[in-house]
């Protein structure tokens, strides 16, 4: 077991390997073979959204409640360790978890045929399903190009992967963190709009 959990790889295979047994324990329990349909696809795409979306806002919220606040009481000589290691390779998962969570959303809505009143926030349908998951998929969406084209750009020349000097690396670092608060900001009702479209309607 120390070998699966040693090593962050098998880690995760361990962990779908496990979604695997437990989808051909719950089948045969149920009788339930593994018909393809759309409900399953549905069903998938809903699990990747979600694994996509813990993964990008669980980041979100460490470099909001962790990170950002912590940096002033870390000493100089101990901050490159955050600033050349951690925090480049968090932005990756950061921003591959924001483009898997809209790819993944995008394919849910319109598998489960509800992508263009989605977009247009339930004004074609009258539906308040339509209405609430709409509104979540716009703020998510605001939220994915504030992480692709605002975020990381003024991210790379504030951590130095981009030549600038102290007072751009300054200002670039103030504004990734003004747009990721922002995002943590939308991130609440954006999550409340997901579930209640969910839940309550």
């Amino acid at each position: 077991m120390a070998a699966i959990l040693s090593n962050l790889t098998n880690t995760i295979i361990a962990g779908f390997v496990l979604t695997l047994v437990l989808l051909l324990v719950l089948a045969g329990w149920h009788n339930a073979g593994a018909s393809l349909d759309q409900a399953w696809w549905s069903f998938l795409f809903r699990w990747l959204h979600v694994l996509s979306g813990v993964m990008w806002i669980g980041i979100l919220w460490y470099f909001n409640f962790v990170q950002i606040p912590n940096m002033p009481n870390i000493e100089d000589s101990q901050k490159p360790a955050i600033t050349k290691v951690i925090a480049p390779a968090a932005l990756w998962w950061f921003r591959w978890g924001a483009m898997s969570t809209i790819v993944t959303g995008i394919i849910l809505a319109y598998l489960n045929g509800y992508l263009v009143e989605a977009i247009t926030i339930g004004t074609t349908s009258g539906v308040a399903k339509h209405s609430a998951i709409g509104i979540g998929m716009w703020l998510g969406t605001i939220m994915w190009f504030n992480v692709w084209f605002i975020i990381w750009p003024n991210q790379q020349i504030a951590l130095g992967m981009k030549e600038a000097d102290a007072a751009a690396k300054a200002a670039a670092g103030r504004t990734a963190m003004l747009f990721s608060r922002t995002n943590t900001m939308l991130s609440i009702p954006m999550l409340y709009a997901m579930i209640s479209a969910q839940n309550l309607f």
